[in-house]
């Protein structure tokens, strides 16, 4: 390995950790969020003039940083909970899934013309709006998408899900309220409870812990490509990320695993490296002319997606406050159910919502990689 891409790497694991300290002192970082401030930075180091990348060095942090993250984020699920979530949450969540599906089948069809990838690129956007980054990059590495699509797909979601967000923290109550009905308290419970992610939690006490977590990711990692090699004679990408999720989930009946401190929190910082590295990959002098296109594809998908949720739950009589929290949940995943929650003054949906977040985690591959082979099997690619 050459010196530069060596500082590549130790740049990815490193960054992470200036972006929480900064998230947590200072009030513009903490607005922005350490997912942008990673992925900008990999943006930022990607296109300095006159310094070239080692491209495989970001692209290997990349994907090597998927299959930990997976395990590292489902061993404190308690999937028994699932269950007893109120109806109407357990409704909503089906409902913002289903409709992911049904928008990236559509949407799909119409760019089908004018985007090579395009039922991979169904699959992926299913992964994400189900259940978060982690769900793209797994499907997209399971697929086989080339790494230009993957970068400006993820380009291309930061911006969407961005103005969304927005939506969601400031609009959405005042805009949603002329059609679907207050929140009451009733059949509503706290199901989950997380700290959170912050960088000043990790203290001595959780040294072991994640140790043990981490070393359990990898050995389950190193099980399911085992596993690959031995029963079909290959790597086979998308085999290894479900036998991983598989894996990880049933893992997590343990409550001696459930109980390791501090894996979400590692999960978590993983992906941030991830971040970075898929922004460094991002060089403009590089990229072709697809990504207004793609931007066209990701901003319909999650328009029609949202609008396709929010009819079903008047449709099915789903109040406010748990649809927004529902779509929060598939959409964005666990980190940003607390800041919308507190945009809705609505605390008692930030245990079920942080539970739909976590499965959606644990569904997403399996929804997205389903959608991409049913539409690739259906319509051809």
């Amino acid at each position: 390995m050459s010196v530069l891409a060596a500082l590549q790497v130790l740049l990815c694991v490193g960054f992470p950790a200036l972006a929480l300290a900064a998230a947590e002192r200072n009030r513009l970082a903490k607005a922005v969020g350490p997912v942008v401030l990673c992925y900008g930075a990999g943006l930022v180091l990607a296109n300095v003039p006159g310094v070239t990348l080692v491209g495989r060095a970001s692209l290997t942090v990349a994907e090597a940083a998927v299959p930990l993250a997976i395990p590292l984020l489902l061993f404190s699920t308690d999937v028994r909970k699932w269950a007893g979530l109120a109806r109407g949450a357990l409704v909503s969540f089906a409902l913002a899934c289903g409709s992911a599906v049904v928008a990236a089948a559509v949407v799909s069809l119409a760019f089908r013309a004018r985007v090579e990838e395009w039922w991979q690129v169904a699959g992926m956007l299913v992964g994400v709006y189900v259940g978060g980054t982690a769900n793209m990059s797994a499907i997209g590495l399971a697929l086989g998408t080339r790494s230009e699509t993957f970068v400006l797909l993820n380009a291309a979601d930061v911006v969407c899900g961005g103005a969304y967000l927005l939506f969601l923290l400031s609009l959405a109550p005042r805009v949603l309220s002329r059609f679907l009905r207050p929140f009451t308290a009733e059949a509503h419970h706290e199901a989950f409870q997380h700290p959170g992610e912050k960088l000043s939690a990790w203290t001595r006490a959780h040294v072991k812990p994640m140790a043990a977590g981490f070393a359990l990711a990898a050995a389950i990692v190193g099980l399911s490509a085992g596993g690959s090699l031995v029963l079909l004679g290959r790597l086979e990408p998308g085999a290894v990320l479900l036998s991983i999720t598989t894996l990880a989930l049933a893992a997590s009946f343990s409550a001696r695993v459930r109980r390791l401190d501090g894996t979400f929190e590692l999960g978590e910082y993983v992906l941030l490296a991830f971040c970075v590295a898929v922004g460094s990959l991002a060089d403009v002098r590089q990229l072709g002319g697809g990504s207004a296109v793609l931007l066209g594809f990701v901003a319909a998908t999650l328009v029609l997606a949202s609008l396709l949720h929010f009819s079903l739950c008047r449709l099915f009589r789903i109040d406010l406050d748990t649809a927004v929290i529902s779509s929060t949940a598939a959409i964005f995943g666990p980190p940003f159910i607390g800041p919308v929650a507190a945009a809705l003054k609505n605390r008692l949906l930030v245990g079920p919502g942080l539970t739909m977040g976590l499965a959606g985690l644990a569904l997403g591959t399996y929804v997205g990689l389903g959608t991409a082979y049913g539409l690739r099997a259906l319509f051809g690619g």
